[in-house]
């Protein structure tokens, strides 16, 4: 089973603002749809409550520290590793890891590869970021480049990484 993360950050590696993402890019939520459409997707708790509706399509496994947190229309674990044993025992094929920063964090250990959405701008009061990752580690096979348009406010990159070696 393939472990891929996708995220949009800034330039800045900004992820979140205040609960939400500080942007609104069109293209990249048709993106995210495209790429996981009927795989299992991978996300904390507060990025799950974020969502203004629900993910048809894709079978959603939250991650919580809480034992009595149930998600509708999902299953709820208590670590990345539970919900990766899920997606496994169900015959994925790849899983998507779809945040936050600390779920991020930890599946950078598993991943073999990363979608990411480059998003040219800076967001300076932005509070939750993507770690900074290690060169040595990925490489990027496909950069696909963007302008901003009438729907997309900011310019763009669909980059794919794999895990070196």
């Amino acid at each position: 089973m393939t472990k891929s993360i996708i995220v949009a950050r800034s330039i800045n590696h900004v992820i979140g603002k205040e609960g939400k993402m500080p942007w609104h890019l069109p293209a990249d939520m048709k993106h995210f749809k495209q790429i996981t459409n009927g795989h299992h997707v991978i996300m904390g708790r507060k990025t799950f409550e974020s969502l203004p509706n629900s993910l048809p399509g894709r079978k959603l496994i939250i991650v919580s520290h809480n034992p009595d947190y149930q998600a509708k229309n999902g299953t709820t674990v208590f670590s990345l590793r539970a919900a990766l044993d899920v997606a496994r025992e169900e015959n994925e094929t790849e899983v998507f890891i779809a945040g936050g920063s600390a779920i991020y964090q930890e599946a950078l250990i598993w991943a073999d590869k990363i979608y990411l959405t480059l998003v040219h701008t800076q967001i300076e009061d932005g509070d939750t970021f993507f770690p900074i990752l290690d060169s040595r580690e990925w490489t990027e096979i496909s950069r696909l480049s963007y302008s901003s348009d009438n729907n997309n406010p900011y310019s763009y990159d669909f980059i794919e990484l794999v895990r070196r070696g």
